[in-house]
């Protein structure tokens, strides 16, 4: 049985946006899911990812970024990114309980999430489904710095031939932060988990990842050794 889903209203500022709450019975955590750069939160790889959260029993709540909402093409500066993250944490709080309460995203509202953590917004953990690391074909330019103050569980979900982050330099990074960072490759994943010959529309491919996710949840960022090389359904 599917868990019912409940649109929302979320005050940044002066403006609004939207969200989508879905809270299943029993929930034992709440992970707040940010779009990528070029699509919103009802995209279907977050739609499907979402709802196969719902369905091992974590609660969610995906939302727009207010450059989205008002049919924008580019992407919020860190700013008015960071003030959404901080106004959509606080929706979800205040439906959550004591529940822990994650932040993860796509790509850009994974970064987007890792800057507000960084800039003191509480999290119990990051969950990163892709992060863009550098820009294709520009590993010279990487987005870590503020990374390595974070001592939060985070969990870094990529592909190995997702262009946004060298597999080299993504376990560099991670081995830099700590024990507190891990990484789980997904083999022949892009950028958005697609694999070259394999027929799967995009809401199997977000929900391919919910099992990882819940496992990460379960134990609270818990790291077991080394980082494995998952293969996609």
């Amino acid at each position: 049985m599917s868990t019912p889903e409940s649109p929302i209203t979320i005050d940044v500022g002066d403006a609004a946006v939207s969200g989508v709450f879905a809270d299943p019975d029993g929930a034992f955590a709440t992970l707040v899911v940010a779009h990528g750069a070029g699509a919103g939160m009802d995209h279907p790889f977050l739609v499907g990812f979402t709802r196969a959260l719902n369905a091992l029993g974590i609660a969610t709540l995906r939302f727009n970024f207010p450059y989205r909402e008002a049919g924008k093409k580019f992407p919020d500066r860190p700013p008015a990114a960071i003030a959404a993250w901080r106004a959509a944490m606080g929706a979800a709080a205040s439906r959550s309980g004591d529940r822990p309460l994650w932040a993860a995203g796509k790509s850009f509202g994974g970064r987007m999430a890792s800057m507000a953590v960084a800039e003191g917004m509480p999290a119990a953990g990051l969950v990163y489904l892709g992060y863009p690391l550098h820009p294709p074909g520009k590993p010279e330019k990487l987005r870590d710095e503020h990374l390595y103050g974070l001592t939060l569980p985070m969990l870094f979900l990529q592909g190995t031939r997702d262009t946004f982050a060298t597999p080299e330099l993504l376990e560099a990074v991670a081995a830099r932060i700590g024990t507190s960072a891990t990484v789980e490759w997904y083999e022949g994943g892009d950028h958005s988990f697609a694999v070259a010959g394999a027929k799967r529309s995009a809401d199997e491919a977000g929900a391919s990842l919910a099992s990882a996710v819940a496992g990460f949840l379960k134990t609270h960022g818990t790291v077991h050794g080394g980082n494995p090389v998952l293969p996609l359904p």
